[in-house]
């Protein structure tokens, strides 16, 4: 029994051994070599060590900015960063989280084989945000851990092979073929990007004739665009504080160095989690694109959004500060109305609006790539808000999912399960 109590409660609920255990089936599976093997598991087992290191840094950073915010405001200031919010939901249902994103992966493999979607997500870190999100909305709706692994697993799989589709008319425009499809869950986003593109411009009239600074590209490096929005948003809240509220959380920093240190901390964090996510999910998706390849022929591959960069590089910049001044207006906004305001930080809006950019740009040229990039960056300012109430619930506060499919797919979770669970 003691044995039995070790491997069920120290191994089997350890969230790092679990999905190692994933990988090393996935790779005996295909037959790798020993080393291969070995080396697969431990990479994904450190990787999820990794994260959990940058989890709780970035939890650090979050609790003070959202302390000087509100006191400086008397609003939330939400940081939408589905990076930052499956940290906070790792570390409260680390072990049902990734249940919920191995039986994903295997229920997305069946919807290609046996339905018109044919489509694998290959995005392995945004099933994982997908699985977090999932994990959220039915622990808010009160549900145990078994059913929520269930309902979580095969929903993640349905919408992995559905959202692609609904992305893939525009995401044929763009790249001219039907090969690759869009694994970012910012589908519904892209496609309205596509449709408004179509209605306000013409692609005749692309971005890339356009002439753009060469300083702003990098914001396509994460690490500097997230230090730079970070270390600014990090200095209007503390002055806002004012000296004293600020001091009482710099344990001896000065109050104007104190912002400098905890906007370049959150990113260095946000790099920790990164990292670790790359590391361990790097192996787990190898091992099912081996099993998708050999039993589901004709599936097409939806791949990150920056696959789409080459396609038009002057619309991601362009898109990019569209959808940032599609943000920063709704903070604006939200400012006079909303108790919640969210704050535009640059990595999901670069990746988000160039994505969008790019789009808009392949059916309306840059008026298309401006106006629709504008739109989803209100949309992804608006779904946070929309949706962290509801993370609140379950003592996930400071952050929040941009991602517009994430956010139709948690209010449709929990407003219907309201009602079902009310009928009861």
């Amino acid at each position: 029994m003691e044995l039995l109590k070790v491997i069920v409660f120290d191994l089997l609920s350890s969230a790092p051994i679990l999905v190692g255990i994933i990988a090393l089936t996935g790779l005996i599976l295909q037959k790798e070599s020993v080393d291969k093997v070995i080396s697969g598991t431990l990479k994904t087992i450190v990787g999820f060590l990794v994260f959990g290191v940058g989890s709780a840094a970035a939890v650090v950073a979050l609790n003070s900015f959202q302390t000087l915010f509100a006191q400086g405001f008397g609003l939330k200031g939400v940081l939408p960063l589905a990076e930052a919010v499956t940290a906070l939901a790792q570390q409260q249902f680390g072990t049902t989280v990734s249940l919920v994103m191995m039986i994903g992966f295997l229920a997305n493999l069946a919807v290609a084989k046996f339905t018109p979607l044919k489509y694998i997500f290959l995005t392995g870190q945004h099933n994982l945000y997908l699985a977090a999100l999932l994990t959220i909305m039915f622990k808010a709706l009160g549900m145990g851990n078994t059913m929520t692994v269930i309902l979580g697993g095969l929903l993640l799989g349905f919408c992995a092979a559905l959202f692609p589709a609904i992305a893939q008319p525009y995401m044929r425009k763009v790249t001219g073929d039907d090969d690759i499809a869009m694994g970012h869950y910012v589908t519904v986003g892209y496609a309205i990007s596509g449709w408004i593109g179509s209605k306000v411009g013409n692609p005749e009239d692309s971005t890339e004739n356009l002439k753009l600074p060469k300083w702003l590209t990098m914001f396509k490096d994460y690490v500097v665009g997230v230090s730079i929005t970070m270390v600014i948003f990090f200095y209007i809240a503390a002055i806002a504080a004012g000296q004293e509220a600020t001091e009482q959380l710099s344990n001896g920093v000065n109050w104007l160095v104190f912002p400098l240190f905890q906007g370049l901390q959150f990113a260095a964090a946000l790099y920790v989690i990164i990292t670790g996510v790359r590391l361990f999910l790097g192996e787990i998706v190898q091992a099912f694109v081996g099993i998708s390849e050999t039993f589901i022929p004709n599936a097409k591959p939806a791949l990150d959004c920056p696959v789409v960069f080459t396609f038009a590089p002057t619309a991601t910049v362009i898109g990019f500060l569209a959808a940032y001044a599609g943000g920063l207006a709704t903070m604006v906004i939200m400012g006079f109305f909303s108790p919640i305001v969210i704050i535009p930080v640059a990595v999901p809006y670069f990746f988000i609006g160039a994505t969008a950019g790019v789009f808009g740009n392949a059916t309306g040229g840059w008026k298309g790539c401006v106006a629709g990039s504008f739109v989803v960056g209100v949309l992804i300012a608006v779904g946070p808000a929309l949706i962290y109430p509801i993370m609140e619930n379950v003592g996930l506060t400071g952050t929040s999912f941009p991602e517009t499919d994430f956010n139709i797919v948690g209010l449709l979770i929990y407003y219907i399960g309201k009602l079902f669970t009310g009928g009861l």
